[in-house]
């Protein structure tokens, strides 16, 4: 046995790309993209004929490159569901992320587009960056039946604003926590004593000691031994680099997180907005990360704008 087909015995394997030949090979349960990702896949030939669609749709209708760009990420989660039998998570602009009311009207409007293709929105999940703004439009969204995945999550207090959101699932980014670490002088580290794996595993504990339904995804890994550090979460999104690493390594994982036998949790906490704040204001890491985060996935976002704008009118 390898060792990814050890941790999908215990956690479900999600591929965290745009390219559907990596998901073709590994495999994956479930698919997420974002900016990023959809950017650097749209400039490969493999790609090229969802961004013809989506700028000749463009053209038709008169769309302006944002509509362009959201059509594009509905082409490419389009595509994937029909690789992977779960989930695909679609990303709401990054610029939005302190807007609850446009948030709200993209994902419907995301949902909306899928629902024309004939994607239900049992396949997809929308992917909101974990501020407080984002938390309050992901209550509205699964109140209604649209599922989201809240994702930048780098400290308890998102994962507690999510919860009580009822997010359909979370993804606290473990390597970018380490990045943050290491270059503030701290380790070395091992894999279990990772300030990312760390911040996990009390995430997972606190959810699961408090009987918390919403799904724990571990993302953003810089090695493997991260994922081993954590295997047995919820759901694990890892980059093809990493899923074919593990499909070389030989042996078995050990279980680091269970649900039957969770570590200590701090005591329940009950969060309003100041308090929220407050937390996060607290937390110098999950501060910079989560606007670092959020400046990068715009960043790119308005790379592909361009794109659009240049191509409508070519």
């Amino acid at each position: 046995m390898n060792k990814l087909d050890s941790l999908r015995e215990m956690s479900v394997v999600v591929a965290d790309t745009g390219d559907m030949g990596s998901i073709k090979e590994f495999k994956p349960t479930d698919s997420t993209t974002n900016p990023t990702l959809i950017l650097k896949a749209s400039q490969l030939p493999a790609y090229k004929e969802y961004v013809e669609e989506a700028i000749s749709w463009g053209k038709k209708h008169g769309a302006k490159p944002g509509a362009v760009c959201d059509r594009l990420a509905v082409n490419f989660g389009e595509a994937l569901t029909k690789i992977v039998p779960g989930r695909v998570s679609t990303e709401v602009d990054a610029d939005l992320s302190f807007d609850t009311e446009a948030t709200i009207a993209k994902a419907r409007a995301l949902i909306a587009d899928y629902k024309s293709r004939g994607v239900e929105r049992d396949r997809i999940l929308i992917k909101i960056a974990s501020t407080w703004e984002g938390a309050q439009a992901a209550a509205v969204l699964q109140r209604e039946g649209i599922d989201c995945n809240l994702t930048l999550i780098f400290s308890l207090a998102q994962a507690i604003a999510c919860a009580d959101a009822h997010a359909f699932l979370i993804s606290p980014f473990v390597g970018r926590i380490l990045d943050w670490h290491v270059k503030a002088g701290g380790g070395p580290y091992t894999a279990e004593t990772d300030p990312g794996v760390v911040s996990v595993g009390q995430i997972y504990a606190y959810y699961k000691t408090y009987g918390i339904k919403t799904v724990v995804m571990g993302a953003s890994f810089r090695n493997i031994g991260e994922i081993e550090a954590i295997a047995g979460c919820d759901r694990l999104t890892i980059s093809p680099q990493l899923l074919g690493e593990l499909a070389k390594a030989e042996g078995t994982l050990t279980r680091k997180l269970d649900a039957k036998s969770v570590g200590p949790a701090p005591e329940k906490i009950t969060l309003d907005e100041k308090g929220f704040r407050w937390r996060l204001n607290e937390d110098a890491m999950a501060t910079e990360k989560l606007s670092e985060g959020i400046r990068q996935f715009a960043k790119d976002l308005a790379a592909l704008r361009k794109m659009a704008a240049e191509r409508l009118a070519g």
